[in-house]
C-alpha cells in the first residue's frame, strides 16, 4: 500500500516537472517532426510552437540554432491560433528543416525562446523565456547497393553539360574545357556531391574550382553546383569519353531517379608543332585550381592581400599609433598651455607688452605697461626711480624724473620714451639679477 502511493507522487511530481520545462503560466511550447526516421540528407521539417493565452506584444526569437550532425535552415514564422478546453491560444509556428549529413541520430535541441507577452488580465509585454523540448532524430545510412559517394537527397534534378571547343575536330596539344551544372531542389549545396571525373588514356585532366549555391525561398529550398574540367589531348588516336550518370534519391515517390550523359569518341588528330605542348600543359598547370578550390572548399579570405590575422594585427597597431597620437597631442597641448601661462606671468611678457604700446602711441596705455613692468622685475625698490638710477644712463634718469613730473601734473600728452634707453638697462638689472641670484642657487625664469 505504501508503494503504490509513492508511485502516484513520483507521477505527480513528474507531472510538475514537465509542466514546469514547457509550459509557464499562460506559455506553453511544442516540436513537431515532419518525420522522426530518415536517410542522410533527407530533410525533416521541424515545427517549433509557441502559444500564449493573450497575445505576443513583440516578434518571437527563437535564437541561433545549431544542429550537430546536420545543416540547419529557418525558413519562417507563421502565426496560428489554437482551442484548449473551450480558451483560445495565440501563436506562432517557427519553420525549420534539418539536414543530417552524417550516418548517426541526430537531436533537435531544446531552445530557450524568447519572447514578450502580457499576463492574462494584463495588457503591457512582460520578457519572458519559453523553454522547449529536444526531439531525436533517427538517421539511417545509405540503403545497401547504392554508392555513398554519389548519394543524395532530392525531390529533383536538372544537369546541362557544356563544351567549349570543337569535340569533332581536335588534334594533340588541344584543350577542350567542359562544364557540368546541376540544379538540385529540396536540398543544400553542401550535400552535392562532386563530379568523379574518370581517367582516360592520353589525356591529362585540369579540374577547375567549383562553384555553389543556395536559394531559398519562404517555402522551399534548391542548391547548385557547376564543376569544370579541362582536357588536354597529349596523344593521337581514338579517345572515348564515357558516359556520365548522376542519381539522386526521391523521399516523395520513395525512387531512385537517374539521369545521364552520353558518352561519345573523339579523333585526335597529329600535330606536327609538339613542342608546344609541353607549354600548354605548363600553362595549363599555372591556371589549375588546388584538390581544396575543385572541390568547392573555400579558400583563404584575404584583405588587401593580407590574411584575416595579418590584417588584425595591422589593425590594432594602426588603432595603437592613433592612441598614442591622441595622447601625444593632448600632452603636448597642456605643455604648451603650461608655457604659456608662465611666460604670460614672466618680466619678459611684459616687456614686451611695454614695448608694443610704445609702437602704438599711447602714451597713458604705455606707462601702465612701464609700471607693470617695473612690478614684475626683482628690484629692492619697485620704482621707476631707483630702476634708472641703478641700471640705467644719465639720460635714462632724466626721462624717469622728467615723467613723474608729467605724471604729477596730468600732463603726459609731450612725454616721449627711449626705447633703447629702457632696453640697455634692462640687461644691466638682468645681468645683475643674475649674478646675484647665482650665488642664492636661484634661476631667473627669462635669461635672455
Amino acid at each position: 500500500m505504501v508503494g503504490d502511493n509513492w508511485k502516484y507522487v513520483w507521477v505527480l511530481i513528474l507531472l510538475v516537472f514537465w509542466q514546469g520545462a514547457f509550459a509557464q503560466g499562460h506559455l506553453f511550447s511544442d516540436v513537431k517532426l515532419s518525420q522522426s526516421s530518415v536517410y542522410v540528407g533527407q530533410p525533416v521539417e521541424v515545427t517549433v510552437l509557441v502559444y500564449t493565452s493573450t497575445w505576443f506584444t513583440r516578434g518571437v526569437d527563437p535564437g541561433n540554432i545549431k544542429v550537430n550532425g546536420a545543416f540547419t535552415i529557418y525558413f519562417r514564422s507563421v502565426s496560428s491560433s489554437k482551442q484548449i478546453s473551450g480558451k483560445t491560444y495565440a501563436g506562432v509556428e517557427m519553420i525549420f528543416h534539418v539536414f543530417p549529413y552524417d550516418d548517426e541520430d541526430i537531436l533537435f535541441p531544446p531552445l530557450d525562446i524568447k519572447v514578450e507577452t502580457p499576463d492574462d488580465g494584463g495588457y503591457k509585454g512582460i520578457p519572458r523565456v519559453v523553454k522547449t523540448r529536444g526531439r531525436k532524430i533517427n538517421v539511417k545510412s545509405v540503403p545497401p547497393g547504392y554508392d555513398k559517394t554519389e548519394w543524395i537527397v532530392a525531390s529533383g534534378m536538372t544537369v546541362n553539360d557544356n563544351w567549349t571547343g570543337n569535340k569533332t575536330r581536335v588534334k594533340v596539344g588541344d584543350v577542350l574545357e567542359r562544364i557540368i551544372s546541376r540544379q538540385v531542389s529540396g536540398t543544400v549545396s553542401e550535400l552535392i556531391p562532386p563530379v568523379n571525373w574518370d581517367t582516360l588514356a592520353g589525356v591529362s585532366l585540369y579540374p577547375a574550382r567549383s562553384e555553389v549555391n543556395n536559394h531559398k525561398t519562404r517555402t522551399a529550398i534548391s542548391a547548385s553546383r557547376t564543376d569544370g574540367i579541362r582536357y588536354l589531348f597529349e596523344k593521337e588516336g581514338k579517345i572515348t569519353i564515357p558516359e556520365m550518370a548522376f542519381t539522386w534519391w526521391n523521399p516523395i515517390h520513395n525512387k531512385l531517379y537517374k539521369h545521364t550523359l552520353k558518352g561519345f569518341t573523339i579523333d585526335v588528330l597529329p600535330n606536327p608543332d609538339l613542342g608546344m605542348l609541353e607549354s600548354v600543359r605548363d600553362s595549363l598547370a599555372i591556371t589549375t585550381s588546388s584538390p581544396n578550390e575543385a572541390s568547392g572548399e573555400k579558400s583563404a579570405i584575404t584583405i588587401w592581400g593580407l590574411s584575416l590575422k595579418q590584417f588584425a594585427l595591422v589593425f590594432v597597431s594602426i588603432l595603437m599609433l592613433i592612441y598614442l597620437l591622441i595622447k601625444g597631442i593632448k600632452s603636448l597641448r597642456r605643455i604648451v598651455k603650461k608655457h604659456r601661462e608662465q611666460y604670460q606671468h614672466s618680466e619678459l611678457f611684459y616687456f614686451r607688452q611695454f614695448k608694443k604700446a610704445l609702437k602704438r602711441k599711447n602714451t597713458m596705455a604705455t606707462i601702465q605697461a612701464l609700471y607693470r613692468w617695473i612690478d614684475q622685475i626683482r628690484l629692492k625698490e619697485p620704482t621707476l626711480q631707483y630702476f634708472a638710477t641703478n641700471y640705467g644712463t644719465d639720460k635714462l634718469v632724466r626721462e624717469v624724473k622728467l615723467l613723474e613730473q608729467h605724471i604729477s601734473s596730468k600732463n603726459t600728452a609731450a612725454l616721449s620714451f627711449n626705447f633703447n634707453a629702457w632696453s640697455e638697462a634692462r640687461k644691466n638689472c638682468l645681468k645683475g639679477l643674475i649674478h646675484k641670484e647665482i650665488g642664492n642657487s636661484a634661476l631667473w625664469i627669462n635669461p635672455i
